[in-house]
């Protein structure tokens, strides 16, 4: 088994097994707007800063290909095992109410 293929199984693993797990770098403000929203909410994502990994660059590599080569979703979110987007897609769904539920539905908020 290849290392690009180690990745995604462990991201795909990391996913499954957390309600919520946020992709991201440390200095992007992008994903300091999507870990405000979240924590913000009451959900605490397993956040793995991809600037604090040497893997960091093979890892996004991974989370793109789980994403369906859709975008360079970096902030990436996954929820409840399934990638719900960058921070386009987490912000509509603040907006349109979806979120919450959303969260809910995964285990991440209670409330």
């Amino acid at each position: 088994m290849t290392l690009h293929n180690n990745l995604n199984e462990i991201v795909r693993r990391l996913a499954s097994t957390n309600a919520v797990v946020l992709f991201s770098t440390s200095g992007d403000c992008m994903c300091t707007v999507a870990k405000r929203l979240l924590l913000g909410l009451g959900v605490a994502p397993v956040t793995i800063e991809l600037d604090h990994h040497v893997a960091g660059p093979d890892i996004q590599a991974a989370v793109f290909q789980l994403a369906g080569g859709r975008q360079q979703p970096i902030p990436a979110v996954f929820v409840g095992g399934k990638f719900l987007g960058g921070i386009e897609t987490l912000l509509a769904c603040h907006i349109n109410g979806t979120l919450v539920p959303l969260h809910k539905d995964a285990g991440a908020l209670w409330l």
